[in-house]
């Protein structure tokens, strides 16, 4: 085996295997679940963020988890249903949801992995992974809190915290 296909080999691995290598890369504490999920911890610029993977060998599905720490009372979950629904309009990769029997807000997405290989996640998958999740809750956790403590309507909330800025101060 010569230096480039040690390198490619290094660059995939087994999902939770490949997470966990990130995870560890990054400084996050993980902590796996045997083969099959591997949950880290990410401190954002808004919350503490739980990260969760969860490997589908029987589908070749790898589901990943971002919960930013929202907690909805029952009374908001029609403001905050209406808010998701606006927000993933927004969103390519990934969605919000709400479970109604915890009142967690967390984004979700997946990926099949498939080839002849077997199931392998590389190191760019694993970083759009985890990226995409990270970059859109962090994002988007304003808009949630406009909603949730500021009274705003998903409308305004979306729009106050969407504003870009232009120039420097």
């Amino acid at each position: 085996m010569d230096v480039d296909e040690y390198e490619l080999e290094r660059e995939t691995s087994a999902p939770i295997e490949m997470l966990e290598h990130y995870f560890s890369a990054h400084g996050w504490a993980c902590e796996r679940s045997g083969d099959e999920e591997i949950v880290a911890s990410f401190q954002g610029s808004w919350a503490q963020y739980e990260l969760r993977a969860i490997w589908r060998e029987e589908d070749n599905v790898l589901q990943f988890l971002a919960l930013p720490d929202i907690r909805v009372a029952s009374d908001k979950y029609a403001a905050v249903y209406e808010t998701i629904g606006l927000i993933n309009e927004q969103l390519w990769l990934g969605h919000f949801e709400l479970w109604g029997n915890s009142g967690l807000v967390l984004f979700r997405h997946a990926a099949l992995l498939d080839g002849d290989e077997g199931a392998l996640l590389s190191l760019q998958q694993a970083e759009t992974l985890v990226e995409a999740a990270i970059e859109e809750c962090e994002r988007f956790y304003p808009v949630f809190q406009f909603v949730l403590w500021a009274g705003k309507t998903p409308q305004e909330a979306i729009a106050a915290a969407l504003i870009e800025t232009q120039g420097e101060a």
